[in-house]
Parts: C-alpha cells; sequence; structure tokens
C-alpha cells in the first residue's frame, strides 16, 4: 500500500536521515518513534506530498486514501461538530449543502434534487450521520455539543472533531501523530479499542506506551538517520532493540579486537624481508575491511537528587461538604476528601465528571460555593497547569531560568536537568519569551521540580514531553517526598506514580485504596482491553481501563495472556462487524423505502394519475400500503439490532 525507498532529507546542512525504506501493507499498524527533532513528522510530510525527499522515492498503491490529524493546529469554521464530523470529501459537503438547500426552497421535486439525493446515497451519505453520532459520543461529546459551531470550542475539542471525522471517512491508511494528546482516559480507551478492530492501515507517531502497545503490530525507529524495522509491539521493540545494540557493539569489539591483531602483526614484520610479503597481504586486508561503526546508545538518564521540601502535617488538606457549581450547573454537591502526608492519587473519571474542577479546589484557584476547605499548617501548595507558563520570566533565557531557582543548581546540572527536558545543546540559550507553549509548559514542569512544595497538584504534567522525558519526570517524582495529586491519561505514567485512585463520575467520588491495578481489578474490569462504558447518547459513561491483578511494577503481559486477548479481540471485532453490516443494510432498506413512499405520495396526489390508466394508480396504492405496513417492523429491527451493538460496546471488555 505504501512504499518508501532509500529516501533521504536534509536542512541545510543538517541530515535528518538517509537511505530509509519503509514498507507498509493494508491493515498493518505501524508505529514511528524516535527522540524530538529525529524526523518523525518530517517522515509524514514527505508521505502526504507536503514536501519532496532529497533521494529516494515515496510510492503510494493507486486508489489508496489517506486520512491525516495533525498534533495540533487543525482548522475551525462556522460550521457544527456533526457537519465536520461528516464532512468526509468535498463531494459529500457540496451535496449536503445542495440538498439542504432545495430543501429549504421547497423545490424537492425537482430533478436536480433527485439527481443529487441519488449522487449522496451513493457515496453512502445517509449512513454518515448515525456513524458520526456513535463516534462523537465514544470520543465523549454530548449530545448538546453536535449542533455546536466547531470555532467555539477549544483547541482539544476541535482535535477530537477532526479525529471523528476520519473515523467516519475510514481511509485505507489513517496516519495520526500524537492522537492520544487531546484526549482524556476514558475517551483514549474508547479510541484504543475503535482502532483494535480499524478496517484500514495505521501510521502513528505516539509518546504514549500504552497507546503503542495496545495498537501496533509493527515498530519503526528513527535512530541517528537510520530507519529501523522491529515487528511487535512496543514493550517488544525495546527489548529488541537492546538487543540489536549488544549485538553491534560485539561485532564492533570484535572487529576492533581483530584490527588490531593484524595491525600489530604488520607493525612487527613490515621491516623483515622473511614476513614483508605477509605484511602486505595484511594491510590489503586491513584496507578491504568494511569496517563497523561503533554503535551509539543516546540515553537521556536522570541522574539527579531533586531538592525536597519541608515535612507537612499528617492531614495535608481536607475538603468538607463542599458545593461547587457553575452556573445552573452542580458539579459537586456534597464533596468530603482528604489528602494525607507523602499520599501519591490519582483523579481518573470520564471526561465532565469533576476531575479538573476538584483540582482547582484543592488548589484554591476557584471559589467554592459553600462548603470548608482545610489547608494544613506549614503546607506549601503548588498548582500545575497551563497557567503556570505566565509565572516565567520572559527577559530570562532557559538556563538562567533554572539556574536562578530558589534550590541553586550548578551549570552542568541545570544543562542536565534541561536535556532530560528536552532542552538539549543551543536550547538553553533560547529566551523564555520566544518559547513554545509545549516548550514553556516543559520549562515550568522543571522550575517546579526544582523547588518543590509539600503539596503538588499536577494536571496533564506528561503533555508535550516524549517517552525519556516522561521518564524523567517519574523519576523525579519518585524522590519527591511531599503529598501529590493528579489528572493524567498517561496510563505508564498512573502505573508508575498512583498509589491512591479516586474515580469521580457525576460529582460523586469513589476512593480505591491502592494502585491503579487495584482501582481496575475491584471495579470490575477484566482485562487490559476494557472499553468505554457508554450509556447515554449525551454522556460518555464510566468504565474501568485497562489491566487488572498485575502489581503497578510489572504490568507487562504474557505471551498467553496477549494471546487470548487477541483472539477475543477478533472474536469481539467480528461480531461487531456483523453488526454493523446488519445496521448498515437496514438503514438502507429504510431510506430507499422512505424514499420510494415519498415518490408514491407525490405521484397519488398528482390527478394526472387518475387519467387514462387508472390500473397504475391502484398498483402504486397497493404498493404504498405495503411499505406503511413494513417500514414500522424495520425501524425496530434497526433499533433492536443498534441496541445490541450498543450493549455489545458497553459489555465487551
Amino acid at each position: 500500500m505504501l512504499t518508501l525507498s532509500n529516501v533521504g532529507k536534509s536542512y541545510g546542512g543538517r541530515v535528518l536521515f538517509e537511505k530509509v525504506s519503509l514498507q507498509l501493507n493494508r491493515e498493518e499498524r505501524v508505529g514511528l518513534v524516535g527522540p524530538n527533532g529525529a524526523g518523525k513528522t518530517t517522515l509524514f510530510s514527505l508521505i502526504l506530498g507536503d514536501e519532496m525527499a532529497d533521494d529516494g522515492s515515496v510510492t503510494l498503491d493507486k486508489r489508496v486514501t489517506i486520512g491525516f490529524l495533525p498534533q495540533e493546529h487543525a482548522s475551525a469554521g462556522d460550521e457544527t461538530v456533526l457537519d465536520l464530523a461528516t464532512s468526509i470529501s468535498p463531494e459529500v459537503v457540496e451535496l449536503r449543502r445542495t440538498l439542504l438547500s432545495l430543501e429549504k426552497e421547497d423545490r424537492t421535486h425537482e430533478p436536480e434534487y433527485h439527481d443529487a439525493r441519488l449522487k449522496f446515497e451513493g457515496l453512502n451519505g445517509f449512513h454518515l450521520e448515525p456513524k458520526a453520532k456513535r463516534i462523537l459520543n465514544g470520543l465523549a461529546f454530548r449530545q448538546s455539543d453536535y449542533d455546536r459551531p466547531v470555532r467555539e470550542m477549544s483547541g482539544g475539542w476541535i482535535m477530537r472533531a477532526h479525529l471523528a471525522r476520519l473515523l467516519v471517512m475510514e481511509p485505507d491508511l489513517l496516519m495520526l501523530d500524537e492522537p492520544t494528546n487531546h484526549l482524556d482516559l476514558q475517551s483514549l480507551q474508547w479510541f484504543q479499542n475503535y482502532l483494535c478492530s480499524y478496517p484500514g492501515g495505521i501510521l502513528t507517531i505516539s509518546h504514549d506506551r500504552a497507546f503503542l502497545n495496545d495498537i501496533v503490530t509493527t515498530v519503526y525507529d528513527i535512530d541517528q538517520g537510520a530507519l529501523h524495522r522491529y515487528r511487535g509491539d512496543y514493550d517488544s521493540f525495546l527489548q529488541q532493540k537492546e538487543a540489536r545494540y549488544q549485538q553491534q557493539l560485539a561485532a564492533y569489539q570484535n572487529q576492533q579486537r581483530e584490527i588490531a591483531q593484524l595491525q600489530r602483526f604488520i607493525d612487527r614484520f613490515r621491516s623483515k624481508a622473511s614476513k614483508a610479503s605477509q605484511a602486505q597481504s595484511k594491510i590489503k586486508q586491513l584496507e578491504r575491511m568494511e569496517k563497523i561503526v561503533m554503535p551509539v546508545k543516546v540515553e537521556r538518564n536522570l541522574k539527579f537528587r531533586f531538592p525536597q521540601p519541608k515535612r507537612g502535617p499528617q492531614r495535608v488538606i481536607t475538603l468538607e461538604h463542599i458545593v461547587q457549581a457553575y452556573g445552573d450547573v452542580t458539579v459537586y454537591q456534597d464533596l468530603n476528601c482528604s489528602v494525607e502526608r507523602g499520599e501519591r492519587i490519582v483523579l481518573v473519571g470520564p471526561n465532565g465528571a469533576g476531575k479538573s474542577t476538584l483540582l482547582k479546589i484543592l488548589a484554591d484557584v476557584i471559589p467554592h460555593q459553600s462548603g470548608t476547605r482545610k489547608l494544613g499548617d506549614q503546607v506549601t501548595l503548588g498548582y500545575y497547569s497551563q497557567h503556570r507558563t505566565e509565572m516565567l520570566d520572559p527577559s530570562k533565557s532557559v538556563l538562567q531560568t533554572v539556574m536562578t531557582a530558589r534550590h541553586r543548581v550548578s551549570e552542568q546540572d541545570a544543562r542536565t536537568l534541561l536535556g532530560c527536558f528536552l532542552f538539549s545543546g543551543d536550547d538553553a540559550y533560547k529566551s523564555v519569551s520566544v518559547l513554545s507553549g509545549g516548550e514553556k509548559s516543559r520549562l515550568a514542569l522543571v522550575q517546579f521540580l526544582l523547588d518543590p512544595p509539600n503539596l503538588l497538584l499536577m494536571d496533564e504534567p506528561t503533555t508535550h514531553l516524549d517517552m525519556a522525558s516522561i521518564d524523567a519526570l517519574i523519576t523525579a517524582l519518585k524522590q519527591y517526598e511531599g503529598s501529590l495529586v493528579f489528572i493524567s491519561h498517561d496510563v505508564h505514567f498512573i502505573r508508575a506514580m498512583s498509589e491512591r485512585v479516586i474515580h469521580i463520575e457525576a460529582g460523586v467520588p469513589t476512593t480505591y485504596a491502592g494502585d491503579y491495578d487495584y482501582y481496575l481489578e475491584k471495579s470490575g474490569a477484566t482485562s487490559a482491553e476494557t472499553k468505554l462504558t457508554q450509556s447515554q447518547p449525551e454522556l460518555a459513561a464510566s468504565a474501568p481501563l485497562k489491566g487488572a491483578g498485575e502489581n503497578a511494577g510489572s504490568s507487562r503481559k504474557s505471551k498467553e495472556q496477549k494471546r487470548q486477548e487477541a483472539q477475543a479481540r477478533q472474536a469481539r471485532a467480528k461480531q461487531r462487524k456483523d453488526l454493523e453490516a446488519q445496521i448498515s443494510a437496514s438503514e438502507e432498506k429504510i431510506v430507499a423505502l422512505e424514499s420510494r413512499r415519498d415518490d408514491l405520495m407525490k405521484l397519488l396526489e398528482d390527478p394526472a394519475t387518475y387519467g387514462d390508466n387508472r390500473g397504475q394508480a391502484i398498483d402504486w396504492n397497493r404498493e404504498l400500503s405495503e411499505i406503511e405496513e413494513d417500514l414500522p417492523e424495520i425501524n425496530a429491527r434497526w433499533e433492536k439490532l443498534a441496541n445490541a451493538l450498543s450493549e455489545l460496546t458497553e459489555a465487551s471488555p
């Protein structure tokens, strides 16, 4: 389906990659990984034709459709969320616009309307809306959001709407650049399960380990200008890459020993007449030898002892009988919770359940209507969120910001720390004023870690971080001796950090006195692929998410577990596919019958029908009666199938 052959790309004098090749087959799931700046997004641009390769070729099979989700900055216009989700092609958009316009002008009897309707039906246009609503529901859009203009929504929700459009479109090749960045934990789990039965190929860039482990079957790694292929999920890739490095290192060391041995022979016997011919032979052997380049292992290991906050009281913060509302919408009616010294708490639950609101109440950044918020004596509180970047001094450089923290560090330690959070080389001398939003977030995070409070509240701290940086953050927070309450959609981070889970749904917190896997087990999860339960169309309700029965430190699944889970996924996918096919067939029949009914009614309302050919009118009346009898039955069947599909989605792990 897609082939890259000996592709090279440079910018200025810097070679991003050269002689890289990639083969992606239909229905294959491929993860593209590598450090920031390695060229992953550039490789996407070459495939999409937005940029041209310096060398080699990019070949896409004819008639292959591509759907691309950028990392950010998707367009937003006056169209509604539902309009955007169903805008799978310019032709569909134009035909829908034509039909709506003609219907508004009461011109449905004209040939132009019938032609447009037939074309729209031929493009499955009448089936797009039900499918789009199911997908929007899974991505946590409420029913009331469907008719909202996209431009009124935040950037993250705009990205979700564009993601919904791609899933409705179902291109042959789905290209996703960091698709999990704008999803909450519940929507992410729904999305992962949806992709497990996606009918096309997938090529994704992601820094989410759990997502890659669930989705991909092949990993391509951009490493020092080369592209290496590994079979399996992300964990398997890490094992294979380490084994490959060890093999390359051993081959290099063996060759170096051989070279040293040859050189010693040459140096010793070159001047001796009796050995001169042998020495010359060794010289030629050395010259002909294809030298193995010493493999380089790029690691950002964080070996740094972070400053620690003052020891706080046993009860750090308490909320009693809190009532919180936004206008007429009550988020919390009688909220009670507390945080103890040294606790690591993760807040989970469906989108809109009140997780961020709870974090803001704890941080005292929004007022609550009634109730009591008690902060313990000598408790210092820090709230990490996007607004934290506003506290950075724009006149300072990145390095100066770190070195002038209250807990002073050496320049070497500062640069090491910055390197772990993606500020390498000359990036350390950038002015804060020119940093992007993501760069400011990372710098604010470093600043936080160098001057930690004894109560740390963090909202999505892993956003804008790559995998190595997430590991660096985990290392830092494992040293942290204060109390931590956080929200995250990164399952790897949650597993590493959480020791208590508070699940929030409809303003009601439920506490699980154990880590994330304990929560999954106790809340009813039965496998690592538990799907998002969906109850009402306007709400994405809560469900257990991923994994069960294992300790946080040993969450890797056995081969037998993976095999069983794969078989279960295949069975669910087949059942779902069968139901969807039956639903689609019913929808087509309903649309055809309703269209025919409308045509017959118009014919029978026309006086000319009852002229010379009265027998035709009798036949049409009989056909109309049959349609009126059949439609309720088919509609009932459609509803039964739709309910069965919904139940399968709710019940399936």
